[in-house]
């Protein structure tokens, strides 16, 4: 497949640059594989579309202030954004400035430095701390955004799921951001279910495709946990025929990772599964999910449950009617 043909025309002005004042309150676009039926609703009217017994997948991962400032050395200021945690002092980075070589020792205060000890091409560097950044991270780190947001977020909070707890992700698993508590209690007084999985998302997942052919993209991996009790929660509702809806294209491939040996089974370790038209899915047989950038891993992924041409329908139509995009955009709900 071409890589361009998931590419589509954006006005610059559907692209949300700050989040709606009630998270409910954003839009939901359905679409019905079976019936290739599209519905124009709200989130909070989520209950509509579901049943009773389905199983809904949310990513507990929380995102770091992974965004940090320091000086070298020999002076002049470094932009640093964490990308990865390696050992207890060593993390992947992307850094901002010039001659950042191996060698060359970074401040960001009286009380935390450190040194670069690996060059991996780029921007990427690996870094060891004078000691654990974590402990750092509500005096020096800032919350990281997506590129194409360029407004300020007054409230950092409003980047993070309700039901966050894990850190580790350097981006939002954003469609968990539409979720508030008084939903996911009606949710469940509904009769709906929901499991619990963790991917940390890396700012990868914002990198296009750049290959001419999708199919020869290598990409990126992240770190993921199905725990024992989330499977059997899993297997229980596909036994019982009773449908798995992911919350995020992060439930996605880490519930389908748990299964590429068949069944979900507990997972613990980097997945670096591709997903594209033409996968055959084991456990999803639904997801809520925001509207991708062209061209990106995430708008394959989508176009490889739903289909291409369905998708990219979906997406024009959702253009001509005014829907916001990405991270603090309106949701779809892909059933």
């Amino acid at each position: 497949m071409k890589t361009e043909e998931f590419n589509y025309h954006l006005p610059k002005e559907l692209i949300a640059q700050v989040p709606l004042k009630n998270r409910q309150d954003s839009r939901l676009l359905v679409y019905n594989r079976q019936s290739d039926q599209t519905i124009h609703s709200l989130f909070k009217n989520l209950t509509n579309f579901l049943h009773p017994g389905d199983l809904l997948v949310i990513n507990k991962t929380k995102v770091i202030p992974a965004r940090l400032f320091a000086r070298k050395k020999s002076g002049g200021k470094v932009e640093v954004l964490l990308l990865k945690k390696i050992s207890d002092r060593d993390w992947e980075i992307l850094v901002g400035g010039k001659k950042i070589v191996t060698g060359v020792e970074l401040d960001f205060s009286h009380e935390l430095s450190g040194q670069i000890i690996q060059d991996l091409g780029g921007s990427k560097r690996v870094i060891h701390f004078s000691n654990p950044i974590e402990a750092h991270f509500s005096k020096y780190g800032q919350m990281p955004l997506p590129p194409y947001i360029h407004e300020r977020l007054d409230d950092p909070d409003r980047y993070q799921t309700v039901y966050a707890q894990f850190s580790g992700s350097a981006a939002a698993p954003t469609a968990g951001l539409h979720f508030t508590k008084e939903i996911m209690r009606e949710l469940a007084d509904f009769g709906v279910q929901f499991a619990e999985i963790t991917l940390h998302v890396g700012l990868d997942t914002f990198a296009p495709v750049t290959e001419d052919v999708v199919e020869t993209h290598k990409i990126h991996t992240e770190w993921c946990e199905v725990t024992q009790s989330t499977a059997v929660i899993i297997n229980r509702a596909k036994a019982e025929h009773r449908r798995v809806i992911a919350v995020g294209t992060t439930s996605v491939r880490t519930l389908e990772s748990s299964a590429y040996q068949g069944s979900p089974q507990p997972i613990c370790g980097p997945t670096g599964l591709y997903i594209y038209p033409g996968y055959q899915f084991r456990v999803v047989d639904g997801m809520i999910t925001n509207f991708h950038l062209p061209k990106s891993t995430l708008l394959i992924l989508v176009s490889g449950f739903a289909g291409r041409k369905n998708i990219m329908r979906c997406y024009q139509e959702a253009i001509l009617q005014k829907y916001r995009f990405f991270s603090f955009g309106d949701a779809m709900l892909i059933l």
